[in-house]
């Protein structure tokens, strides 16, 4: 599989997935088939930590049960390098965003897959890029714009 044809979902499209388990991101995820979604490590952690602190059993439950069903790429150089150029960036334009979107961001780019916090973020990196529009209809359908 092309790495350029894979959707990197951040925590915001993830948590959409778990409250609407059928709802437009499955929907979404169908039409571009399973096999092209993952999600980063730190994704992962947040979505699992969002469990946890609601204490939710269902939840839990739903959170693991699309964990297991997409992959989770882990954090590795040359991500760090991303992080540095982006952050310096963003500081020297003055538009700041949390950590963890920043580290999703460097984490997509580094392995260039098309990413749904380069979109909300506003960031112009390449693998922001979608020629099919498709990493925008995510965004899309967890906004509900």
């Amino acid at each position: 599989m092309n790495k350029q044809s894979l959707y990197l979902l951040d925590t915001d499209i993830l948590s959409s997935l778990v409250r609407q388990p059928q709802g437009r991101v499955a929907q979404r995820i169908a039409k571009v088939g399973e096999e092209c979604i993952c999600t980063s490590i730190i994704v992962a952690s947040e979505l699992r930590f969002g469990a946890a602190k609601k204490k939710s059993s269902r939840v839990t439950q739903q959170v693991e049960a699309i964990l297991d069903a997409i992959a989770i790429l882990p954090l590795e150089i040359p991500a760090d390098v991303e992080y540095a150029h982006i952050r310096a960036y963003l500081e020297r334009i003055g538009q700041l965003i949390g950590p963890n979107d920043l580290l999703i961001a460097a984490h997509a780019l580094s392995i260039k897959v098309i990413s749904s916090v380069s979109y909300k973020t506003g960031l112009k990196i390449k693998s922001a890029a979608s020629p099919d529009g498709l990493a925008a209809d995510f965004i899309w359908s967890a906004s509900g714009i």
